[in-house]
C-alpha cells in the first residue's frame, strides 16, 4: 500500500489542477513565508546498468535560514525512493562508479565541499579528499580507480602543503589591503584571491591529489553563466584530459574560450582549437576518434549561437553539425554507439532534447516540441543503455522540477518523483495562456498571461508585468515562484520574450545590440497593450512592472520614458543606471563592449543615450529599488544612483539593500522579505492608492 500512496496522491493532484471548480477553489494562495516549503530536485544520474537514478533533493530550514541537500536513489522504472545521505550539511553531485557499486559525491560536512564515496548496498560514506578550499566538478576515471575534480591553488605552489600554509598566513595577517595590477580583480561576488582553478586526480581510496594542469596561470575552466556543465572530459582510453578554458592574459575583455588537452600521466597543456570566438564543453566519442564541442563564430559575443561542432582526433578540421539549426546548443552527450549526439536547446519558451548524426544531416526533436513529453523545460537528460530510454528533470507551468522518464522516441512518459505532491495539492499553482502579438517593426513576439487565483471575468484585476534579465535569456512555459505568488495575491501576470530573448532564432536575439531602450521596450509595451485590448478584466489604471538585472535596467528606463502613463508602479532589482559607471565597475568587460558597440570613450553618445539616470528630469512613477552589496556584475552604485535621483525629484521611492547577497537573493529569510517587499509595493500603489500598509494591531 505504501508503494502506491505517493503516485495515487499525485493523481489526485493532477485532477485538482485540471478542475477550475471546487477543488481548485479550495487551494491556498502562496505567501512569501510559504515559498520555502517547496523542495528542489536536481542532478539525475543513471547507474551504468540503467536500473537506478541517483539525484539530489534540497530542502529549506526557514528558521535556521539555510538550506540542505541529500542524495537519494530511485528505480529508473519507478518505485520507492531511498534516501542515501542524512547529513545536516549539504550533499550533492552524485556520480556512479563505472561498476555501479559506489556513488561519489560532494559534501560540505567539511570545508568547502570534499569528495566522499558511499557504497550503494550499505555502509558509511568515506571521505576521499581534504583539499584546501574544497573541490568541484567531479567525474570517475574509466577504470573506476580514481576521480578527477577541480580545486583552486596558487599557481606557484609546488604542492598542497604550500597552498595550506599560504592560506594560513593570509588568515593570520592583520593587513587587509588588496593590490590589483590587472583586470579582472573581482568576479561575480568575490575578489581575486591569487588562486587559479586546476584539474586534479585522486585515487578512489584516498591519497595525495595530483595536479593535471600545473602550468596554468588562469582558471582551467572559466566560471561563466553560459556554461553547459562540466567543461572537461577524459578520453575512453584514459590517456588524455580535454578541457575548455581561457588562458588569455586579458581575462576581463577576452571571451576566447578554447579546447585544451593534457596527458593524464602528466605533461604540458596544449591548445586543440584556434577559433577566436568561444569553444566549450568537450566530449570525446565512445571510440575515441572524434571530439565534439560547442562553438560560436563571433569573438566577444557571449550570446552568439552555439553550434555543435565535431573534429577528428588528432587535429582534424572542425565541422558544424547544426549550422542550419537556428537555436543555440546547450549540454550534449554521445550515444553509446557513437552514431548520434543528443543535445538540449531552448526553443520558443521550452527546453527540449534534439539529436543529430555526427556525419551531419537534419536535426530531430526527441523530447518536447509537439511530442507527448509536453511543453516546458526538459533538462539534465541522461540516457539508459543504448538509449532505450531517457530520464530528465521536467518543469512545466503547473509544477516545479520532478524527474520523469520516457522511451527512445520521447513517448511513454512517466513521472518518477513526487517530492512536492502535497504542496501541489494544497497551494494554487497557475497555468499560463500563450499567445503571439506584433512587436516593434512588425516582429512576432511570444507572450504569456497568468490569470489571478479564483478568477472572475466580471471583476477588474491589476496587472504585473514581469521583465526577464540577460538580456539574452528566455522566460519559459515553466513554473516560477513569482507567478504563483502574484496570481495568488489577485494579480494578472504578463510576461514575454521580447527582442534579445534566446530560443527564437539568432537574428531575434541579436536585435537588441546597441538598442537596449528601443525595439525591446516597444515589444514589451505592445504586449501590455495587447493584453489590455483583449482582456477587459485587466485594469488599465493599475499596471506595474518588475524586473531584475537587465529587467531592472528596463524598469529604470521606463521610469524616464513613461510619457504614456502605462505603468503606475515599478520595481528594479540589480538594475543599471549609468552605463559609464557600470562599465567602470563591472567585471566582464566583453559584455558592455559588445552590447554598447565599444568602450564608453569610443562610443560616448550611445553610453549616454542608454543611461536611465540621464532622464531623471522625467522621473515620476513610484519606484522600489533593490540591490545586493556583493553584486559585482551590476554593482550597487546603479541602485544608489536611481534612488538618489528619485528622492531628489520627490518621487515616492524606497531602496532595499542586502549587505550579504550578490546578484541573486538566496538566503531563505532574505528571499521571503524580498518577495514580501515587492508584493507590498505593488499592493500599495495598485490596490491601496499609495497608502502604507497598516499592520495588524497597529494604532489607527
Amino acid at each position: 500500500m505504501r508503494r502506491m500512496s505517493l503516485p495515487l496522491a499525485f493523481l489526485f493532484v493532477l485532477s485538482a489542477l485540471a478542475l477550475p471548480g471546487a477543488l481548485e477553489a479550495a487551494k491556498k494562495p502562496w505567501t512569501p513565508e510559504d515559498l520555502w516549503k517547496l523542495k528542489g530536485v536536481s542532478d539525475p544520474q543513471l547507474s551504468p546498468d540503467g536500473r537506478w537514478i541517483a539525484y539530489v533533493v534540497s530542502v529549506t530550514d526557514f528558521e535556521e535560514n539555510r538550506g540542505n541537500s541529500d542524495i537519494w536513489i530511485i528505480p529508473s522504472d519507478g518505485g520507492e525512493p531511498r534516501r542515501m545521505t542524512t547529513s545536516e550539511k549539504g550533499d550533492s553531485s552524485p556520480r556512479w562508479s563505472p561498476d555501479g557499486t559506489r556513488i561519489a559525491f560532494l559534501s560540505s560536512r567539511e570545508e568547502g565541499g570534499q569528495i566522499h564515496i558511499l557504497p550503494v548496498d550499505g555502509g558509511e560514506a568515506v571521505k576521499v579528499t581534504d583539499f584546501p578550499g574544497g573541490t568541484g566538478d567531479i567525474m570517475w576515471t574509466r577504470d573506476g580507480k580514481g576521480l578527477l575534480f577541480t580545486g583552486r591553488v596558487y599557481a606557484d605552489c609546488p604542492d598542497l602543503d604550500c597552498v595550506k600554509k599560504r592560506d594560513e598566513e593570509k588568515e593570520k595577517s592583520k593587513v587587509t589591503g588588496m593590490v590589483h595590477e590587472t583586470l579582472m580583480y573581482r568576479h561575480w561576488n568575490a575578489y581575486d584571491d591569487g588562486k587559479a582553478q586546476h584539474i586534479f586526480y585522486v585515487p578512489a581510496d584516498g591519497g595525495e591529489p595530483r595536479d593535471l594542469t600545473p602550468g596554468l596561470k588562469y582558471d582551467a575552466l572559466t566560471y561563466w553563466l553560459a556554461s553547459a556543465g562540466r567543461d572537461y572530459d577524459l578520453s575512453p582510453d584514459g590517456k588524455t584530459v580535454y578541457f575548455s578554458g581561457k588562458q588569455d592574459p586579458d581575462q576581463a575583455v577576452s571571451y576566447n574560450e578554447e579546447i585544451w588537452m593534457v596527458p593524464f600521466e602528466g605533461g604540458e597543456a596544449r591548445r586543440v582549437t584556434d577559433n577566436p570566438a568561444a569553444d566549450s564543453h568537450p566530449r570525446v566519442s565512445p571510440d575515441g576518434r572524434y571530439l565534439a564541442y560547442r562553438a560560436t563564430r563571433r569573438p566577444g559575443y557571449e550570446s552568439d549561437r552555439y553550434e555543435l561542432t565535431v573534429m577528428e582526433l588528432p587535429g582534424g578540421e572542425p565541422r558544424s553539425l547544426t549550422e542550419d539549426f537556428d537555436r543555440s546548443v546547450g549540454t550534449f552527450f554521445w550515444s553509446d554507439d557513437g552514431k548520434r549526439i543528443y543535445f538540449e536547446a531552448e526553443d520558443a519558451a521550452d527546453i527540449n532534447l534534439f539529436a543529430v548524426s555526427p556525419k551531419g544531416g537534419g536535426v530531430e526533436t526527441v523530447i518536447g516540441g509537439e511530442g507527448p513529453a509536453g511543453r516546458g523545460y526538459h533538462l539534465d537528460v541522461d540516457a539508459g543503455p543504448k538509449e532505450k530510454f531517457f530520464v530528465y528533470r521536467y518543469r512545466p507551468m503547473r509544477h516545479s522540477y520532478e524527474i520523469f522518464r520516457c522511451n527512445s522516441k520521447g513517448g511513454g512518459v512517466k513521472q518518477l518523483t513526487f517530492v512536492n505532491a502535497d504542496i501541489y495539492a494544497e497551494y494554487h499553482i497557475p497555468d499560463a495562456e500563450g499567445f503571439w502579438y506584433e512587436g516593434a517593426e512588425g516582429a512576432k513576439v511570444n507572450g504569456f498571461l497568468v490569470k489571478p487565483m479564483d478568477f472572475d471575468p466580471s471583476k477588474k484585476y491589476p496587472l504585473m508585468v514581469r521583465v526577464h534579465g540577460g538580456p539574452q535569456q528566455m522566460f519559459g512555459y515553466a513554473y516560477r515562484t513569482e507567478f504563483a505568488l502574484f496570481s495568488g495575491a489577485g494579480y494578472a501576470v504578463f510576461f514575454c520574450n521580447p527582442r534579445g530573448s534566446t530560443g527564437y532564432g539568432q537574428e531575434f536575439c541579436d536585435g537588441i545590440r546597441g538598442d537596449w531602450g528601443g525595439k525591446v521596450i516597444e515589444d514589451i509595451k505592445s504586449g501590455v497593450r495587447h493584453v489590455l485590448e483583449n482582456h477587459a478584466w485587466v485594469d488599465e489604471e493599475k499596471v506595474g512592472a518588475w524586473g531584475g538585472s537587465y529587467g531592472g535596467f528596463v524598469c529604470n528606463w521606463l521610469q524616464g520614458h513613461n510619457e504614456d502613463g502605462m505603468f503606475d508602479a515599478l520595481v528594479s532589482h540589480a538594475g543599471e543606471a549609468d552605463q559609464w559607471s557600470s562599465y567602470g565597475s563591472t567585471e566582464e568587460l566583453w559584455f558592455p563592449e559588445w552590447e554598447l558597440l565599444g568602450t564608453p570613450w569610443d562610443n560616448p553618445e550611445l553610453y549616454d543615450e542608454l543611461s536611465p539616470i540621464r532622464y531623471a528630469k522625467n522621473f515620476s512613477t513610484p519606484h522600489l529599488i533593490i540591490h545586493g552589496e556583493l553584486d559585482y556584475r551590476v554593482p550597487i552604485t546603479g541602485g544608489e544612483q536611481m534612488f538618489t535621483a528619485l528622492q531628489r525629484q520627490g518621487v515616492p521611492s524606497k531602496m532595499i539593500r542586502f549587505p550579504d547577497e550578490d546578484h541573486w537573493i538566496q538566503k531563505p529569510q532574505n528571499v521571503a522579505f524580498w518577495y514580501g517587499s515587492i508584493l507590498d509595493w505593488f499592493d500599495r500603489w495598485l490596490k491601496r492608492g499609495g497608502e502604507e500598509k497598516v499592520e495588524e494591531g497597529a494604532a489607527e
